[in-house]
C-alpha cells in the first residue's frame, strides 16, 4: 500500500491530482460505527503512513497545533483501567457493568488514535485556525484509513472532556481532544445515513 515515497522539502509538487477514484472515495465515505469495527487492525507500517497523511493538513504558518496518541495492544487495557477508575470516582453509584464498559472502551477497535489539539496561544496564527487544523488532521486520518482498506470512526464521548482522564493520558491543561479515531476492519458494511442538502446550505454573494 505504501508505494509512494514522501516528498522532500522544497520538491516541486503537482498543484492538482485528478482522480476519479478519489472522488468516488469522498462521495461514498461513511464512518463505520465503532460497534461494527473489529480485527484486524492496520499494521505498524500502515498506521505510520496513515499518521503521516493525517499530518499533511492546511496549517497556517506551520504551527503543527496537534499531536497523536496511539492506543493499541496492552495500551488499550491500561487506558481502560484509567477510564474505569475515573468514571467510578465521578459516579460512585455506577454499577459494575457500567464501569466494566468503560474499562473496555478502547478495546472496541484494534487501534484508537487520540488527535490532540495543542493551540500555541503565543503564536500569531489565530487560535480558531489552529483548532481547525487539528480537526482537519482527524478527517485526513479517516480518509487515510479508508484508502488503506480499514473502517474508522471519529468520536469524542465523555473521555474527551474529563480533565482527570486527559491528565492521566498525558495531556497538558491547555490541550484538548479533537477526537478519538477508532480504526479496524468492518464486521459489516454501514448503511448510508441522511445527508444535508448542500444546495440548501449554499449561497452566492451578490445574488
Amino acid at each position: 500500500m505504501n508505494e509512494f515515497r514522501a516528498p522532500q522539502f522544497g520538491e516541486p509538487l503537482p498543484a492538482a491530482h485528478p482522480s476519479a477514484e478519489t472522488i468516488r472515495l469522498l462521495r461514498l465515505r461513511r464512518s463505520t460505527p465503532v460497534e461494527l469495527i473489529g480485527e484486524p487492525g492496520p499494521t505498524a507500517e500502515e498506521l505510520r503512513v496513515m499518521l503521516e497523511i493525517a499530518a499533511r493538513v492546511p496549517d497556517h504558518r506551520r504551527v503543527a497545533p496537534y499531536r497523536f496518541i496511539v492506543f493499541e495492544g496492552d495500551g488499550r487495557s491500561k487506558a481502560g483501567d484509567i477510564l474505569a477508575e475515573v468514571f467510578e470516582k465521578n459516579d460512585p453509584f455506577a454499577g459494575e457493568s457500567r464501569i466494566e464498559a468503560e474499562r473496555t472502551r478502547f478495546l472496541r477497535a484494534p487501534v484508537a488514535v487520540a488527535v490532540v489539539s495543542c493551540v500555541d496561544r503565543s503564536h500569531r496564527t489565530p487560535e480558531w485556525e489552529q483548532i481547525l487544523t487539528a480537526g482537519a488532521a482527524c478527517q485526513n486520518l479517516l480518509i487515510a484509513a479508508s484508502a488503506h482498506g480499514y473502517a474508522a470512526q471519529w468520536i469524542t464521548e465523555w473521555c474527551a472532556y474529563d480533565r482527570d482522564a486527559l491528565a492521566r493520558f498525558g495531556l497538558a491543561e491547555e490541550e484538548r481532544i479533537a477526537g478519538y479515531v477508532y480504526i479496524g476492519t468492518a464486521k459489516e458494511d454501514p448503511r448510508e445515513r441522511q445527508r444535508p442538502d448542500a444546495a440548501a446550505l449554499t449561497s452566492r454573494f451578490g445574488r
